[in-house]
């Protein structure tokens, strides 16, 4: 994949994806996130933080994905990415195929691609704020852009913690990894919808990271 940091352009060849679960770092957040999707038919999980692996060929930049049926929803979330000894920042989608998390979250986490902006900003610029940053994210209904998610990083548990939970350091001696290192919850219940935008915003600096995508439905055929 290639991103881009302070105008220089990344190319970075995925060996691992993590995506982090159950990641809120109040109590009542990871209840109220784990309440909302049990009323969609997910099982809590057995221990809270979960680190799924999926494909690194998920991880995707394009402004359109394609799922099958019309069970599937995004969800803002801090990305990490890591590779030769260095570490940025970045922004991406946990898309995921709600009808089959009702199965099996693992499996659910596979079958989505995952969209992420091409923008990261160093890890050491960001490094002594973490918390500070602001994650929103928007999906696209009846005709207007209405607001889904909002929070900041200190609603998440801190992101070094989730580094050592995930072995992220070990699994970069592979090449390039990548975390998605959890969300929060939505406004008026998770659902899905075609089209979903999403921003990443460092109140310190001004910068902010932008990425909107689509969803098109395969049909599903049995």
């Amino acid at each position: 994949m290639r991103f881009i940091c302070n105008g220089q352009w990344l190319e970075l060849e995925l060996a691992h994806l993590v995506v982090a679960g159950w990641t809120g770092r109040d109590e009542a957040g990871i209840r109220h996130h784990i309440e909302e999707l049990a009323a969609i038919g997910v099982k809590p999980p057995s221990a809270t933080p979960l680190y799924y692996r999926v494909s690194g060929g998920l991880l995707t930049s394009a402004a359109r994905i394609e799922v099958v049926g019309n069970g599937s929803s995004g969800e803002v979330e801090p990305l990490i990415i890591q590779a030769g000894g260095k570490r940025w920042l970045g922004l991406g989608s946990d898309h995921t195929d709600r009808t089959l998390e009702a199965h099996s979250v693992a499996l659910s986490k596979q079958v989505c691609a995952k969209p992420c902006a091409t923008e990261l900003w160093d890890w050491d610029t960001v490094a002594d704020r973490l918390d500070q940053i602001v994650l929103e994210s928007w999906i696209f209904e009846d005709g207007a852009w209405l607001p889904y998610q909002q929070g900041t990083l200190a609603g998440i548990r801190p992101l070094t913690d989730l580094i050592t939970g995930s072995e992220l350091d070990r699994l970069s001696n592979d090449g390039a990894v990548a975390m998605m290192c959890g969300t929060f919850g939505a406004k008026g219940g998770v659902r899905p919808a075609a089209q979903f935008r999403m921003t990443m915003t460092d109140p310190a600096s001004g910068r902010r990271i932008v990425h909107e995508y689509t969803t098109t439905e395969l049909s599903e055929v049995a």
